[in-house]
């Protein structure tokens, strides 16, 4: 399996303050990979690099074959791009904003106008050609943002934070589109502070403070932790911690919750409960999260940061 993106050793800093710190990481040639992270974890400053919208500072970045420090142009005839913000033209119709991008790469004349149609009707929007950008839905606007990041057949496609403002139908059909796009064969990386978005990735990278915590498929993830995780809510964490430490199970406090796991959690449980009693007032157990992952390994909550014991 040949390798579409490689990062070796990457550091970037604001001033002095470091965004990213020794990043290693590779995708694979046609898989579709997710960056997640909370806010200030990194994403951002990776997908400018791997997009050459920053310069490279220190280590090695390579997209496509090329790298980003010595070969940028070639970098950007490689990769389609989707910012966060969007890039359309109000009040351009939807088959104006993709002749404009497919004049911005060099097509012109009859290849382009059959290129246009043909992304056109992939995406669905063939009976959407003359209409305005700015009269369609969030969700349409997105597809044409897509289309127009393939018009040019990119061996790499980034999304950065590709859902940001879409209903939950507008999602669904965006990952439609974003896994017959894999199934073409073109190479996926998206950055996102969504979960459940991540999930359906192939395999994905957890940031935290500009490292790379974890990489692997979501399962797989999951699955280090075992089977099932415990969550409770007492009225002194500490001591909910220290019963299930007395029990053999392995623990963190998060604000007033308590995460617990570990062989023979599902046995334990009963006796948990007559230990702590009324004391406690809510115990959860469910099939680990990423969420459960990132607590694992960051000591900290993934949305709200709140520190783990």
């Amino acid at each position: 399996m040949s390798d579409a993106i490689e990062l070796r050793a990457v550091e970037f800093s604001y001033g002095e303050r470091l965004a990213l710190a020794g990043v290693d990481l590779t995708v694979h040639d046609g898989e579709c990979f997710a960056l997640l992270g909370p806010n200030g974890s990194g994403k951002s400053t990776l997908f400018r690099l791997l997009t050459t919208m920053a310069p490279v500072q220190r280590g090695e970045v390579r997209v496509a074959g090329c790298d980003c420090r010595d070969e940028p142009a070639a970098v950007r005839q490689r990769i389609g791009v989707v910012f966060q913000s969007p890039s359309l033209d109000p009040q351009l119709t939807v088959a104006e904003n993709l002749h404009c991008q497919g004049a911005l790469y060099g097509l012109y004349g009859a290849a382009l106008a059959d290129r246009i149609s043909a992304v056109l009707s992939d995406f669905g929007l063939s009976d959407r050609r003359h209409e305005r950008s700015k009269t369609l839905s969030g969700g349409l606007k997105r597809r044409v943002e897509l289309a127009k990041s393939v018009l040019h057949r990119p061996e790499v496609l980034l999304l950065d934070e590709p859902s940001t403002g879409l209903d939950p139908g507008a999602r669904l059909d965006l990952w439609q589109v974003l896994m017959q796009l894999r199934g073409q064969g073109t190479t996926i990386l998206l950055t996102t502070h969504l979960l459940e978005e991540a999930e359906k990735a192939d395999r994905l990278a957890i940031l935290n403070h500009g490292r790379v915590i974890a990489c692997d498929s979501a399962p797989q993830l999951r699955g280090e932790l075992g089977p099932e995780v415990l969550t409770v809510h007492a009225d002194d964490p500490v001591e909910a911690l220290a019963v299930g430490n007395a029990l053999g199970l392995e623990g963190k406090i998060a604000g007033q919750a308590v995460w617990l796991r570990g062989d023979g959690l599902l046995d334990a449980i009963p006796e948990y409960a007559r230990r702590l009693g009324d004391r406690a007032h809510s115990l959860t157990i469910a099939q680990p999260s990423l969420e459960d992952v990132f607590l694992a390994r960051t000591g900290s909550r993934f949305f709200t940061g709140e520190g783990a014991r």
